[in-house]
């Protein structure tokens, strides 16, 4: 990963992840944040939201799963690369992740941590997929973060039912670079 990039995740530790209109737009009014994940819109309305999103100067990276109209197939990073300006791509799907990478997109490789399959995935496709940065969810969990951090190569992000300072402090503590959030309240901590 870009230094650049990777700079940026540490210095600026909370990810706003939007989920609709209302998000979008009071995200792209907060200086501090500096990443926003796109986890909404269609075919249609992806380019204007990630235009938005580069607008307000802030890295744009696109949830390729949540995204109506979208298939699970590689052509669909491609349709993101060609006709959006996003910087990345967010997904559960190796295949997606190792396309964005040929295209040269920023990469998300998105976990749900659900059982030990789930941490033994994690391990062994952060060497043949080979994600920027890999996102764990949920991020309550400072034991298994550490501990995924520790067998990882691959920055660690925290995601999904943070909604407390005390949660993104010890997902930080722990070893994450950053937490994302689509908790309003969290974005301005």
């Amino acid at each position: 990963m870009d230094q650049r990039i990777y700079d940026m995740f540490e210095n600026n530790p909370v990810i706003a992840a939007v989920k609709d209109m209302d998000g979008l737009e009071k995200c792209c009014r907060l200086s501090d944040i500096k990443v926003v994940f796109i986890l909404f819109g269609d075919i249609c309305s992806i380019p204007d939201i990630v235009a938005k999103v580069k607008k307000a100067d802030k890295m744009a990276v696109v949830h390729m799963d949540l995204i109506s109209g979208l298939s699970a197939k590689e052509i669909a990073v491609d349709f993101i690369k060609n006709n959006t300006q996003a910087d990345g791509i967010i997904s559960t799907k190796p295949t997606l992740i190792k396309r964005g990478k040929e295209l040269s997109l920023f990469t998300v490789l998105r976990y749900f941590l659900i059982d030990s399959m789930a941490l033994e995935n994690i391990r062994l496709q952060q060497y043949s997929v080979k994600p920027d940065i890999i996102e764990v969810l949920p991020g309550l969990m400072p034991e298994l973060i550490k501990k995924i951090c520790q067998a990882s190569r691959i920055p660690i992000i925290a995601g999904g039912l943070i909604t407390e300072k005390k949660s993104v402090m010890a997902a930080l503590a722990a070893g994450a670079i950053s937490v994302s959030s689509t908790n309003q309240d969290v974005w301005m901590m």
